[in-house]
C-alpha cells in the first residue's frame, strides 16, 4: 500500500505542479472540470448504490451538465453566473422529482443528494480557478496543495506509526488522535516554510491561523467522504488511483480547504 501510494504520488506531483506552474488558468479549468466529471461519478456510485433506476441517471446527467457550467462560470470569475447556474439546477431538479415521484416516490430522497452533490463537488472546486485567477493566485494554489497534502501525508504516517486513540471511530476506525495532530503539525509547519520562502509579507500570526484552519478542514473533509462510504458500506470511491482509491478519496480533503483557503486569501489578506 505505501509503494503504490508513493509511485502514484511521484507520477502525478509533478504533473500538478507543470499544470499549476506553467499551463494557465484555461488548462487547469479543463482538467478540473475533468475531475469534477469523475468525482461526481464516484459521489453518486457512493449516495445513490440503492437507487438503479431512471431518476438516478437522470439527475446524473444534469449533474455532469451542471458541473461543467459551475467550472466555466469560475473560470470566467462571473459568481452571478455560478449562483445562477446553481439556481437552475435546483429547478430542474425538482421538476425531474415531480414528474418522476409517482413511479418512484424514492426520488425525493434523490433530488437532495444531487443538490448537495453539485455544491460539495463542482462548487467547492471552483474556488480553486478562483484562487488561482486572483492575485498572487499562483502562489497560493501550491500554498494550498502544500499544506493539504503534506498535512494528509503526515496524519496517515504519524497515525500508522504512533496512533492509538480513536478520533472518529463511528465514521472512520483506523483514523487516530495521534494522526490528526501529527497532520495538523505537518500542515502548520509545511505553510510556515512556504510562507517564509514565497509570501514572506504575510502577517505571521494570521498566517498560521491560515494554515491551521486549511489543515482542519482538510481533516474535516476527508472525515465526511468517509461518512458517505460508511453509510454506503464501501472503503473506497473508486480504484482510479493505486494506493489512493479513487478520485474523490483524493481531493476529499481539498474539497474543504479550498473554500477556506479562499476566504483567507480574499477578505483576510486582501489589505
Amino acid at each position: 500500500m505505501h509503494l503504490k501510494r508513493w509511485i502514484t504520488a511521484i507520477v502525478l506531483v509533478p504533473l500538478l505542479i507543470l499544470l499549476i506552474g506553467f499551463g494557465g488558468a484555461l488548462w487547469l479549468a479543463v482538467v478540473i472540470n475533468v475531475v469534477c466529471m469523475v468525482a461526481l461519478w464516484e459521489y453518486f456510485s457512493i449516495v445513490l448504490n440503492n437507487h438503479r433506476g431512471m431518476p438516478a441517471v437522470s439527475f446524473l446527467l444534469l449533474s455532469l451538465v451542471t458541473a461543467t457550467a459551475v467550472v466555466w462560470s469560475a473560470y470566467f470569475h462571473s459568481m452571478g453566473a455560478l449562483l445562477d447556474v446553481l439556481a437552475l439546477n435546483v429547478v430542474f431538479s425538482g421538476m425531474v422529482a415531480v414528474f418522476k415521484f409517482k413511479s418512484d416516490s424514492s426520488v425525493r430522497e434523490v433530488v437532495f443528494k444531487q443538490v448537495a452533490g453539485v455544491i460539495y463537488v463542482p462548487l467547492f472546486l471552483s474556488y480553486l480557478l478562483f484562487i488561482r485567477n486572483g492575485r498572487d493566485g499562483i502562489i497560493w494554489m501550491f500554498l494550498l496543495f502544500i499544506v493539504v497534502f503534506i498535512g494528509d501525508t503526515g496524519a496517515y504516517y504519524v497515525g500508522s506509526y504512533f496512533g492509538r486513540h480513536k478520533l472518529c471511530p463511528n465514521v472512520s476506525p483506523n483514523k487516530t488522535v495521534e494522526g490528526a495532530l501529527g497532520g495538523l503539525l505537518a500542515g502548520l509547519g509545511a505553510g510556515a516554510l512556504y510562507k517564509s520562502f514565497l509570501l514572506p509579507g504575510m502577517p505571521w500570526g494570521l498566517s498560521l491561523l491560515c494554515f491551521l484552519s486549511i489543515s482542519i478542514a482538510g481533516q474535516m473533509g476527508d472525515l465526511f467522504e468517509s461518512l458517505l462510504k460508511r453509510v454506503a458500506q464501501i472503503k473506497d470511491s473508486g480504484k482510479l488511483l493505486p494506493g489512493h482509491g479513487g478520485v474523490l478519496d483524493r481531493i476529499d480533503a481539498l474539497l474543504f480547504a479550498a473554500p477556506v483557503a479562499y476566504i483567507f486569501k480574499a477578505y483576510l489578506f486582501s489589505g
